[in-house]
């Protein structure tokens, strides 16, 4: 595995600084233990930042080491809750900003610990986002899936060691141990919902799950875990991806066990919306959000 240690931390301390997050809340970076990647899985890239083509977001690319960034709160608003946040990107990118550090930004308000992962990611050459799109259209999704296999598996465990790694120093971050959860999006989504269902001992256990337009269809959901944990979906109607149906099937799984969950599903919003404004109603999954960790006891929540 060819990979530049020094280029990918300097790109992380970059990112901060194009974000405008200052250090004390970026406090660290930590490279996470998880399962080996296969010898025959190499990125001859390092882990890249790259501008959107409208430049008002950035993306990551060719993650080969697993990382949490952490986000602390101030010790006046923190209340003991963790959250792991785990962007999407088709397993090929991160949308970083979206997904991930504006959702730091909202749980560090909030009085949450925040871990935004970067999970592996597909091995690209150039560009991430034409590469993925290439794939789709003339594999298909279903074909997709079935080849980033070895990779998707990966990603999961990388979910489950973050759990893990947050458990295990809740007291140096100020995190109840009972107060753990993961939210994903999309991809991410993926990786929070095999959390939820694939998780392998109360080590990396998440106390709650919020997979948000969640690609399941990569997550083993033929069973329930034996000891569920609450769990939020948001969705649109509208997304493009189909994804709206795998959310329905998880929330009646969920609900016809008779587990604590709640399903958001907006009419329009489309795919991706994340923390984006666009002036439609899905604009306030967040708040729903924040009211559901209030009604679970994970933190007070105020609009």
């Amino acid at each position: 595995m060819k990979i530049n240690r020094f280029t990918q931390i300097t790109s992380i301390v970059m990112l901060c600084t194009f974000l405008g997050i200052s250090t004390s809340n970026a406090q660290q970076i930590i490279e996470l233990k998880s399962t080996p990647a296969p010898d025959d899985m190499v990125w001859e890239k390092s882990e890249q930042i790259i501008a959107t083509p409208n430049g008002d977001e950035n993306i990551v690319a060719n993650v080969s080491v697993p990382t949490l960034t952490v986000y602390l709160p101030s010790k006046e608003k923190a209340n003991g809750t963790a959250m792991v946040i785990a962007p999407g990107g088709g397993f090929h990118m991160l949308a970083i900003d979206n997904e991930g550090t504006e959702v730091a930004k909202w749980c560090v308000e909030h009085g949450i610990a925040a871990f935004v992962l970067k999970y592996r990611l597909v091995p690209t050459s150039g560009d991430p986002v034409a590469e993925f799109r290439q794939k789709i259209s003339t594999m298909g999704s279903a074909e997709m899936d079935k080849l980033i296999t070895p990779l998707v598996t990966l990603s999961k465990a990388d979910g489950l060691a973050a759990i893990k790694y947050v458990r295990e120093n809740a007291t140096d971050y100020g995190v109840q141990s009972n107060k753990i959860g993961i939210i994903g999006f999309s991809a991410g989504g993926s990786v929070a919902g095999a959390a939820a269902y694939e998780y392998t001992s109360a080590a990396d256990r998440p106390d709650f799950a919020a997979p948000i337009y969640p690609a399941l269809q990569v997550v083993d959901t033929s069973s329930l875990p034996e000891n569920p944990m609450p769990m939020f979906i948001a969705v649109t109607g509208d997304d493009f991806f189909g994804f709206q149906s795998l959310s329905i099937e998880a929330f009646q799984q969920w609900n016809t066990a008779k587990q604590p969950v709640e399903l958001h599903m907006y009419e329009k919003g489309g795919h991706g919306f994340g923390m984006r404004k666009q002036g439609l109603p899905s604009d306030q999954w967040i708040n729903a959000f924040g009211a559901w960790l209030d009604q679970h006891d994970f933190i007070e929540f105020k609009i």
